[in-house]
């Protein structure tokens, strides 16, 4: 008895085939590898309002907390930023001394990527220093703390002074040089002068 074989049983299964599989492996590697870098310049670009805010707050807060004196910041340094910032959801303080706060918009947080704050003129002044700050965040950064700045220095790939409302004559804000001082990547340091 001959058996008959069914039509569709003869069928050729449908697929995909290894090098059409390969090939879209290969388009999305690229587009990846492509697109890492503007994703992370995008989430650079969108924490600089939010480490800014934190970075005015504090600004005001000791500035308020100094009207009155003669030198109201003679001893101010970075363990002062850490202990006003300990509960920020922004920038990340190092819980054990509180001598490092990492700002977030670049460098690596433990070694770079750090905030300083130090006095200036016996106390009259004080000035707060990103280091390795990506240039994702030029000029956006310069343009948010010149609200509270009288003297913004940006260097990266050449130093430039922003804004100085205290010399004769006065520079006023350009975000145009802010922008022209930066550096591509995680190299370019913001030094704001508060009096």
């Amino acid at each position: 008895m001959a058996r008959r074989v069914c039509s569709s049983a003869r069928r050729r299964q449908v697929g995909f085939s290894l090098v059409e599989v390969s090939i879209v492996t290969a388009i999305v590697l690229i587009v990846s590898i492509l697109g890492i870098p503007a994703i992370n310049s995008y989430v650079i670009e969108n924490k600089v309002p939010k480490v800014a805010g934190e970075l005015q707050r504090y600004v005001a807060r000791t500035k308020a907390n100094g009207q009155g004196v003669t030198s109201p910041y003679t001893g101010i340094d970075t363990g002062n930023l850490a202990r006003a910032m300990r509960n920020s959801s922004i920038l990340a303080v190092d819980a054990d001394s509180l001598a490092r706060v990492a700002h977030g918009l670049g460098g690596n947080g433990t070694s770079s990527g750090l905030i300083a704050v130090a006095a200036g003129n016996g106390g009259a002044s004080f000035t707060v220093t990103l280091d390795d700050v990506n240039d994702a965040a030029c000029p956006g950064l310069a343009s948010m703390m010149q609200r509270v700045a009288q003297r913004i220095e940006v260097t990266g790939g050449s130093a430039a002074v922003v804004k100085d409302a205290l010399s004769a004559p006065a520079v006023a804000y350009s975000a145009l040089a802010a922008e022209s001082a930066c550096s591509n990547g995680d190299t370019n340091q913001f030094a704001f002068t508060i009096w």
